[in-house]
């Protein structure tokens, strides 16, 4: 939304950001920056009419409530960044200027930027009353590992870290809301979540959940930032504050601040195999750093269950997490979700465990990826075999770029190549008994389709068309003949968050069926339908609702077990790359993948996805941190790949499993090419140069350590 389409009275804000990451506020002066020109007012806690925090929806086992992100901060400052006031002007300008003259007193506080750190006995609680170590979740499978672990040949164990990935799309978090005629909020933003947003937000804003509706505005990548609610409730307090339609839009140096991360875990691994290199027991310690706000952060720890050591039969794993509170940025949800630090982790001692056994890193995968009667790491059957006909796929392309790897290394010179292989693995849905609604409506002209498929740039209104178009086939209708109508909550229905892959399964079976019940409605006793004029002539209603739920259930915080989500998607990845041994560069010259997403739906979006999700594991193996915040706070000094980081090498082959769960066999696509890229590329380092890089980013300077201790 441009600004000149904003509506006149349109007052424009601008935040007071905390510059310290733990503070007590002491008292916030408004009165100067109140005498600005075109200053209409300046908004703190005190102005807020609602219970200014967001409801983080916290898990029962939580020691927390999940409300402890404040709206605009009152009582503490809890990580740089954070929202102290609101200024509302009439110009942008005015309102940055105005800005400035907010004065907040503070007495600083300890400062705990990690979760050791946040986790030391001397450490004061981040949010008094809740501990800093606030959830906690156990993994139960098979047999006591510890006596097994002794007797087994082969045992390797190693520490890994996968930091704090900050998201940087190109376009940063805007937001327009205003009041209707009948006093509805109508808030414009870029959420993926509308429902649930409205369901976090409007308690703290102070208005019934019934009077407030988010519009979702086309945005570019999110990347799931904007899986947590960011502006909503800024913008939603200005309205109700000042009556006036508001607009804000962030700087880069905001998005980068105010919203979400990647969160990090720390993982200890230990994994066992026998003689013949089958893996028998595996232990695992995780540790989540999730920033001040708990909220999705005991879901998050909950993914260590799912994804460490996932693609593999594993019979006996025993294993905890821990979700930490500490004072760096926020963690919220980013591609991948927890697979990427946890597949990080299994997916390099893999590689630790071959050289162990002395087995090719491919055929140690080989000889122990899921089979029929195997099991997951939560002990449920994988929805679909796709491991091994992958791998199959990819052997002879592996053993090629070896050979030329190995070329290339007998030519002696600084410059060293290498391969590396890695599992990717995701699942498609929110954990246990997730749901979606759509609805479909003959009209004069054809059939309308209604659902909240969000869209971040993954083409959900082709995904949306496409499963409607291949739905409704039987009625004979040209794709132009559908109209879609989406992401609206005053006009579609609550078919969940854009997030964890789930849409092209939940929301795509909830159009299937939407479209289904009313082909039902329309069908004569001779298997012909009804035109619109005869439902109108019969009385009938055109319009019928579609609801899907997964036949799923949440993992036992407890023992980790559980059959979480109905569709998984997966992936082998090649990854070729070259390491400057006098400067500890490394480039990645190419990236081969086989993935298996099911029946592809729209083969252009599907590789959007795939080639996305990998360049984004590019940044996270190579460049991207989000850790010092005086250099990290630009697109250039967060590590984002440019352009010469990325090879024109990428090659993707389709490997289609039809699912059993979805109408047209579908799985996700977003999360998988994202889950395990890094592991692939720092594999690819080990093997050129005999470094081994177990915590991320594979800074040159590490890699250069490496070959000095070597």
């Amino acid at each position: 939304m441009g600004i000149k389409t904003l509506p006149k009275n349109t007052l424009h804000i601008k935040l007071v950001q905390a510059t310290v990451s733990h503070a007590n506020i002491l008292s916030i002066d408004t009165s100067e920056a109140e005498k600005m020109p075109g200053v209409f007012k300046v908004i703190t806690y005190k102005n807020v009419p609602g219970t200014n925090r967001i409801n983080g929806l916290a898990f029962p086992e939580n020691k927390g409530d999940g409300k402890e992100r404040p709206i605009l901060n009152d009582k503490k400052v809890f990580q740089f960044g954070d929202a102290i006031a609101m200024v509302l002007a009439d110009t942008p300008y005015q309102a940055e200027q105005a800005a400035a003259k907010v004065k907040v007193e503070l007495e600083e506080l300890p400062a705990y930027m990690s979760a050791p750190a946040a986790m030391a006995e001397d450490a004061i609680e981040i949010h008094p009353g809740t501990p800093n170590v606030y959830f906690e979740t156990q993994t139960v499978k098979g047999k006591e590992t510890a006596p097994l672990m002794k007797n087994l040949p082969y045992v390797v164990e190693d520490d890994f870290y996968v930091g704090r990935q900050p998201h940087l799309p190109i376009e940063p978090d805007v937001g327009f809301a205003y009041l209707d005629e009948k006093g509805n909020l109508i808030v414009h933003s870029k959420s993926i979540g509308i429902h649930v947003h409205a369901l976090m937000v409007a308690e703290g804003i102070g208005i019934p959940l019934e009077k407030l509706f988010i519009v979702q505005n086309n945005a570019g990548g999110t990347f799931g930032y904007k899986f947590s609610p960011t502006m909503e409730g800024l913008l939603g307090v200005a309205v109700l504050v000042t009556k006036r339609p508001v607009y804000l839009e962030f700087s880069m140096y905001q998005q980068i601040t105010y919203t979400g991360k990647r969160s990090p875990f720390f993982i200890n691994l230990k994994m066992g195999a026998d003689k013949d290199g089958k893996l028998v027991a595996m232990e695992s310690d995780w540790t989540v750093d999730h920033g001040p706000y708990m909220e999705f952060g005991d879901l998050l720890t909950m993914r260590g269950h799912q994804f460490i050591g996932a693609g593999y039969n594993i019979p006996n794993i025993r294993g905890e997490g821990r979700t930490v509170a500490t004072n760096h940025a926020w963690g919220s949800a980013f591609r991948g979700y927890g697979s990427p630090q946890s597949l990080f982790s299994s997916e390099v001692l893999i590689d630790e465990l071959a050289a162990k056994v002395g087995m090719d890193p491919l055929e140690l995968r080989y000889k122990n990826v899921y089979r029929d009667g195997d099991t997951t790491p939560t002990g449920c059957k994988p929805d679909v075999i796709a491991f091994p006909q992958a791998i199959d796929k990819l052997r002879p392309l592996y053993q090629e770029a070896k050979k030329n790897a190995a070329a290339k290394n007998a030519k002696d010179g600084n410059i060293k190549y290498g391969v590396g292989v890695s599992l990717l693995e995701y699942g498609c849905g929110l954990d246990g008994a997730d749901s979606s609604e759509a609805w479909a409506e003959i009209t004069a002209d054809g059939v309308t389709v209604g659902n909240s498929w969000e869209d971040h740039g993954q083409g959900a209104d082709m995904g949306t068309l496409t499963i409607a178009y291949e739905a409704l086939r039987p009625l004979g209708i040209k794709s132009e003949q559908i109209k879609l109508v989406m992401n609206d909550m005053r006009y579609t229905p609550n078919s969940g968050p854009a997030g964890g892959s789930r849409s092209n399964v939940m929301t795509g079976n909830a159009t299937t069926v939407a479209c289904r019940n009313l082909m039902d409605a329309l069908r004569k006793p001779d298997g012909t339908f009804r035109t619109y004029k005869e439902m109108m002539n019969e009385k009938k209603p055109t319009k019928y609702q579609g609801k899907w739920t997964a036949p799923c259930t949440a993992c036992d915080v407890k023992t980790g077990q559980g059959n979480p989500f109905p569709v998984y998607m997966y992936g082998v990845l090649l990854a070729e790359v070259e390491v400057d041994t006098t400067t500890g560069k490394t480039k990645v010259e190419k990236l081969t993948m086989v993935s298996d997403c099911g029946t592809i739906i729209n083969k252009l979006v599907l590789e959007g996805q795939l080639y996305g999700g990998l360049v984004q594991g590019i940044g996270l193996a190579l460049s991207e941190d989000f850790e010092d915040l005086k250099k990290h706070t630009t697109l250039i000094g967060c590590g984002i790949p440019q352009i010469e980081d990325v090879p024109d090498d990428i090659v993707l082959i389709h490997q289609e499993t039809p699912r059993p769960l979805t109408y047209n066999g579908q799985a996700g696509a977003g999360e998988m090419p994202l889950s395990a890229p890094h592991a692939a590329i720092v594999n690819a380092i080990y093997n050129a140069t005999g470094v081994r890089i177990t915590k991320l980013p594979a800074y040159p300077e590490k890699v250069l350590e490496g070959l000095k201790k070597l």
